[in-house]
């Protein structure tokens, strides 16, 4: 089966589970209920750093608007940080994630799409990873959608030993403060992660405003936005997805742009694309 067809309809929910992903998937669902019996602040507060590191870097300045979009442009060792940071979500190496989310764009709520809600919502926000085939390391497959990070060894030797940081990251937590930290910063964190990234998939195409008239069902839905540090202006994302920027509107609140354009005015980020509300078919490139 090809990566077009992996999780792209409803053929696709009849395959076998994926028992690898749904096993450990339901471990750090069990750890994640389990975690307010063993509640302590400091946990909470390393869990929420960490979060904001994971899905506001990893995903938010890493994987999506720097390694599936190239909205901007930083020093190399900042572009592997980033990567590094993404893959303790649990969400897979970046080529995987990578590859899956430019042929999301490629065909977005038609066949081929890995995630559409037309297929149905659970299938949207989770059913796709849990069955069919699993491309986490199946890198070869992936490289033609990733050509410009199949150059880079990291970026390869990273796809394929993606787990290897979460584990080493959770070896050290649980040594520092125990099971307590254990269960919050990585089983509460990554567990709120998975499902705060999955609603971009699923909830910002179904509910939600449409500043945009685009082809597909994409929408602004704002508190899948906090949740996820600005990616669920999720119509404004698809009508211009190279734009850095995704909350376009003063009120459209995006702190991963905000993190953006402190790096772009520290002269750390360059080349940064951006879209802007008034000007619609607009993109102004910025060079730092």
């Amino acid at each position: 089966m090809s990566i077009e067809a992996a999780g792209a309809g409803p053929a696709n929910q009849n395959e076998k589970v994926n028992w690898v992903t749904t096993t450990f998937f339901g471990i750090f669902h069990v750890g994640a209920l389990a975690a307010p019996f063993f509640f302590e602040w400091r946990s909470v507060i390393v869990a929420v750093v960490l979060y904001w590191i994971t899905i506001g870097w990893g995903i938010g300045m890493g994987y999506h608007r720097l390694h599936t979009h190239r909205a901007y442009v930083v020093p190399k060792w900042l572009e592997h940080f980033f990567a590094l940071c993404g893959t303790l979500t649990m969400e897979g190496g970046p080529i995987f994630w990578v590859a899956t989310h430019r042929i999301h764009h490629q065909h977005s709520d038609l066949d081929g799409d890995p995630h559409t809600p037309r297929h149905g919502k659970w299938w949207s926000h989770m059913g796709w990873i849990l069955f069919g085939e699993a491309k986490h390391n199946q890198t070869q497959a992936m490289m033609k959608y990733t050509p410009d990070l199949a150059k880079d060894n990291f970026y390869l030797w990273l796809n394929t030993y993606h787990w290897v940081p979460i584990i080493v990251l959770s070896a050290i937590l649980y040594l520092w403060g125990g099971l307590s930290m254990f269960l919050w910063a990585t089983c509460v964190r990554v567990v709120l992660g998975l499902h705060s990234t999955w609603l971009v998939n699923s909830a910002s195409h179904l509910w939600g405003g449409r500043r945009f008239n685009i082809r597909d069902d994409s929408r602004n839905n704002w508190w899948v936005a906090i949740l996820t540090f600005g990616e669920g202006w999720h119509n404004n994302h698809h009508a211009h997805p190279n734009s850095a920027r995704h909350g376009l509107a003063w009120y459209e609140y995006d702190q991963t742009w905000l993190q953006i354009r402190l790096l772009e005015k520290l002269g750390i980020a360059r080349n940064v694309k951006v879209a802007h509300v008034d000007t619609p078919s607009a993109m102004e490139r910025r060079a730092a």
